[in-house]
């Protein structure tokens, strides 16, 4: 399609094309508004098909526009993304840095389409914040454009990323279950094909074989919920394996776990530790006892990632491109007190 034609593509073509009014295609493309996610994606379809580009809008230009950030969420009101942005836009905040924020929702065509926006509206930078510690697709973007990546990680080796150092999370708690007197610990993780669950096991395994131990049972594998930590738990009770330690994979498998052991009358933490992970407060304050977790300093996580795109759209980059651990933090509670 030559630039003339493009450029007469208009907001009506694209409802006939995707058979919705023109008013659900600027609700659609723009984000705002209640669009059912079938129609959403279809109108996306259109508007690709048709390499369609909506109009600036009253008081905007093609020039170059100083200072301003695109960030694109996958999950606007997820508890681990929201401080993530708190953190990023603190950062940002401070240097007068204008943001446009656009909900990806994961999917890649609709990210693809607000880069693209980004691109004709000549934004400096670009903050991906993601849903959850695993790795993702690079986004496409043309040009020198800054792109940095928070909490999921792009697997490309040319962008920055920015996440929690899970491995060292892991190793504290199970140093620190080690150091509370326990010596058959057992771990309840998540999915076995996520990478959290995979990357602190995998840390725990390696402290306990420096002090010449291994785990009391078999890895237990599941969800990341509070059922699964009762299932697992009620399995590992019935297993028979000795257990004075259970490294949960987050909050709320630890939650489920602490109900299972107070049900069969097991008293934490005098005879068994129980750890969590994440530091959800919701989790950790309402858990019986108050649970031992890790905090992953989400907000620390943002605030990097804020800095580094200031920087790197300054053409002053402060760090290099590839994944930047940020260090999370051991919460001791009662789960895990020594008597």
């Amino acid at each position: 399609m030559d630039r003339d034609t493009e450029q007469r593509i208009t907001a009506g073509d694209v409802a006939r094309r995707a058979g919705v009014s023109t008013s659900t295609v600027s609700k659609a493309l723009s984000g705002n508004g209640v669009v059912r996610t079938e129609t959403r994606l279809r109108v996306l379809e259109a508007a690709k098909e048709l390499h369609y580009r909506p109009p600036l809008r009253e008081g905007e230009s093609d020039g170059t526009k100083a200072r301003t950030i695109g960030v694109i969420t996958n999950d606007r009101f997820g508890r681990l993304t929201v401080p993530v942005l708190l953190g990023a836009f603190e950062a940002l905040a401070q240097h007068e840095v204008a943001l446009l924020l656009c909900d990806g929702r994961g999917d890649r065509i609709r990210e693809q389409y607000f880069v693209e926006m980004f691109q004709r509206r000549r934004i400096d930078g670009i903050l991906v914040a993601g849903s959850g510690a695993f790795p993702r697709p690079a986004l496409h973007v043309e040009g020198s454009i800054p792109t940095v990546y928070a909490l999921a990680w792009s697997v490309s080796d040319h962008d920055m990323s920015f996440v929690p150092h899970d491995a060292g999370g892991a190793a504290a708690i199970a140093e620190h279950l080690l150091a509370t007197g326990r010596r058959r610990i057992a771990y309840i993780a998540g999915p076995q094909r996520d990478t959290a669950s995979q990357v602190r096991l995998a840390e725990v395994r390696r402290v306990l074989g420096e002090n010449a131990l291994e785990l009391s049972h078999e890895p237990l594998f599941g969800q990341w919920s509070e059922a699964w930590g009762r299932q697992a738990t009620t399995q590992l009770i019935h297993s028979g394996a000795p257990f004075d330690g259970i490294a949960c994979a987050s909050d709320q498998i630890a939650r489920g776990a602490l109900e299972v052991l107070r049900e069969n009358e097991i008293r934490v933490p005098e005879s068994v530790g129980v750890t969590g992970f994440d530091n959800w407060d919701v989790m950790v304050e309402a858990s019986r006892p108050p649970l031992t977790t890790v905090d992953l300093s989400l907000h620390d996580v943002g605030v990097a990632a804020g800095l580094a795109i200031l920087h790197a759209m300054k053409g002053e980059p402060n760090v290099a491109k590839g994944i930047h651990r940020i260090d999370c933090q051991l919460v001791p509670r009662e789960s895990t007190a020594m008597s």
